[in-house]
């Protein structure tokens, strides 16, 4: 479903502001670092090439770091490419239509996954309606919204840009 909620369903609300902001923009939020029982990551992407591989490969060393990968099983395999695919798309969909990604935000529970691409776009993402598999292109937030629990889109009043976020069920 396409949703403009800044939430999930569940409602975590925001996260209070540790020591995650005192990050430098360039660096990647330690694998240690902890909000509220969630591992966090960041990558800013804000002039960066090769944005795509850099994402997915930021991504999948979170994924290692948090014992997603290597995968135990199938299943696990399965929900880790899930995470990289959304990885790929949310940061394809703000390369080709929002000025390009700014920053992308990893974080993670044992229940679930959540991944924020931060841009400079005004446009709204949404899945192509209907849906046509043949036609080329246009598929990325349909692909989103078949992987994932919940998205969404979060704006700041008299700031320009969005964070688009996704949220994928942890492997169990």
């Amino acid at each position: 479903m396409s949703t403009t909620r800044p939430y999930s369903p569940g409602d975590r609300g925001p996260e209070p502001e540790v020591a995650v902001a005192a990050v430098p923009a360039d660096q990647a939020v330690p694998a240690a670092t902890v909000r509220q029982g969630r591992q966090v990551r960041r990558l800013s992407l804000n002039g960066a090439s090769g944005i795509v591989p850099l994402a997915r490969d930021f991504a999948r060393q979170a994924l290692q770091a948090w014992g997603w990968l290597p995968a135990a099983g199938a299943d696990q395999r399965a929900a880790a490419e899930d995470v990289l695919l959304v990885v790929s798309e949310l940061v394809t969909n703000a390369c080709l239509h929002a000025e390009g990604p700014d920053e992308l935000w990893l974080s993670s529970d044992s229940k679930v996954l959540r991944i924020e691409v931060s841009d400079r776009g005004a446009g709204q993402p949404t899945p192509r309606t209907p849906h046509r598999a043949g036609r080329p292109g246009g598929h990325g937030m349909f692909i989103v919204q078949r992987l994932c629990l919940d998205w969404g889109v979060v704006r700041t009043p008299g700031v320009s840009g969005k964070t688009v976020w996704a949220e994928l069920s942890a492997p169990v």
